[in-house]
This record gives structure tokens, C-alpha cells and sequence, in this order.
């Protein structure tokens, strides 16, 4: 199983799959975007067996590029595991104060955000994609969880998962503008007067949102890799019909 391990010990993992061409569908992990529902199910199944969990333990979302978010629990266990009709819908983050639990999110370029609270426990995914960075998501997300559930900021680990670079991470006007009206993304956007296209910097962009929402700068990590340069990515804008990456946080059962 081609797995990227962002933290991994005795009390937490979490990481993100890789695009694998030795493996079947190249190790997609996605229902809502897949030739062979079977063949993603095998791949899942195998992610499970490699993190020592049950298939049964995954929550999954029905991502709609939204700024929803959903707190679950062990009784949400197996939503959207097997089938997409039972993903937790119209949701793109989740988080729990439960052990035992894989939280997923799937992306092709989107920013993946996983959090973790190092005194509550407190573990979360998000899916930030353009639309959900404009929304804001993390940053709403992040907010709840310090004012309704009592997390402190300076508690809080936040990795930025594998995504388009800026590089390659092109637009035109009307993304742009969304991304400036924010009000704090005009760094991390340039114009490229030869294509008459933007290149914004999501990543930075996400990471920015942690820090107002007072995250200290130096427990926001961000992965690097380019999905739509590196091998190991699923890119959507290379390819539509590509499959996704799973990112996964859950606290290990003691």
C-alpha cells in the first residue's frame, strides 16, 4: 500500500494514499469517481488492513466543495464506506473526540487539512478546494472548535496536505477576484502577463486562514509535493477522469 505518513505513533496517524501504477485503478481510493466500484472497495480494504483498522471504521463524506462541516462520533462508523449513498452528505469536513475512528476526505489537487488537538484530542479533516479556500472552511471550522469546543489554539497541529503547487495552480479573473476579496490571499497570487492567466497559491492561502484563526505559524506544516507535477499525484486538471488520493486522521484505540 503506497501510503504518505504525516504523523504516525502511538497515539495518532495520519497521512494521505499515493497514486501507485502498479496497483488497480492506480490505488484510487474514491467511489463517486471510479471505473470499478469493487476494485476501489479492494484498495480501501487494503488501506484498512495496512493501518490495522476495519473498513467498518471510516467515515466518509459526500464532498460538495462546500464550507460545511460535521462533528461525528463511533456511531457514524462505516458512513460512506462502502457506498457512496451512505457518506455523510454535502460535507466537507469532519471531526471527532473519538478513538478508533479514520476520518476520510479525498482530493485531486484540493488542499487536504488535518487537525489535532494535542490536550482534547480533538482530530479533523477538511477538503479545501478553491471554492471551500473562498468559503473559508478551515477558518470556520477552526473557529468552532475554539469557541463551541473549548480547544485552545496553541494546543492545535495542523498539516496541509499535498496539492497543486502555484506554479501550476492557474486561473482566470473571476477566481481571482474571489481569492482577493478575502482580503489577506493578495501574497500569494502573481498574473502572468504571457498566458493572461493568475497562479494562486492555495496552500498559502489555507495556511494564512490557520494563523487568523490564531494557530501559531510554526504548527502549521505544509507538504510541498506538487499533485499535478509528482507521480505520486492524482491531478484533475491533468486528467478528469483521475482517480483520489485519502487523507486520514484517527486517534488509536489504547
Amino acid at each position: 500500500m503506497k501510503v504518505k505518513f504525516y504523523t504516525n505513533n502511538k497515539n495518532f496517524v495520519s497521512g494521505m494514499t499515493l497514486k501507485d501504477l502498479s496497483a488497480p485503478e492506480n490505488n484510487n481510493m474514491a467511489l463517486h469517481a471510479c471505473e470499478n466500484i469493487e476494485i476501489v472497495l479492494s484498495n480501501r480494504k487494503k488501506l484498512a488492513d495496512f493501518l490495522d483498522v476495519s473498513l467498518g471504521d471510516f467515515i466518509c463524506t459526500q464532498q460538495t466543495h462546500s464550507a460545511n462541516f460535521r462533528r461525528v462520533t463511533k456511531q457514524h462508523k462505516g458512513s460512506g464506506a462502502y457506498t457512496v449513498e451512505t457518506a455523510m452528505s454535502n460535507t466537507d469536513g469532519l471531526y471527532t473526540f473519538d478513538t478508533g475512528v479514520l476520518l476520510c476526505s479525498f482530493a485531486a489537487d484540493c488542499a487536504p487539512v488535518i487537525i489535532h488537538d494535542k490536550k482534547t484530542g480533538l482530530i479533523g479533516v477538511i477538503h479545501s478546494g478553491w471554492q471551500g479556500t473562498v468559503k473559508e472552511i478551515t477558518l470556520k471550522l477552526l473557529k468552532h472548535i475554539i469557541s463551541v469546543e473549548q480547544c485552545n489554539p496553541t494546543d492545535l497541529e495542523i498539516q496541509i496536505g499535498a496539492s497543486i503547487s502555484q506554479q501550476q495552480f492557474e486561473v482566470d479573473q473571476d477566481v481571482y477576484l474571489k481569492f482577493e476579496d478575502l482580503g489577506y490571499a493578495s501574497d500569494f497570487m502573481y498574473f502572468n502577463s504571457f498566458t493572461n492567466k493568475y497562479h494562486i497559491d492555495n496552500q498559502a492561502t489555507v495556511k494564512r486562514q490557520c494563523e487568523l484563526a490564531g494557530i501559531p505559524s510554526s504548527q502549521i506544516l505544509v507538504d510541498s509535493t506538487c499533485t499535478f507535477l509528482n507521480s505520486d499525484g492524482f491531478s484533475y486538471r491533468q486528467d478528469r477522469k483521475c482517480g483520489r488520493h485519502l487523507i486520514f486522521a484517527m486517534t488509536k484505540n489504547q
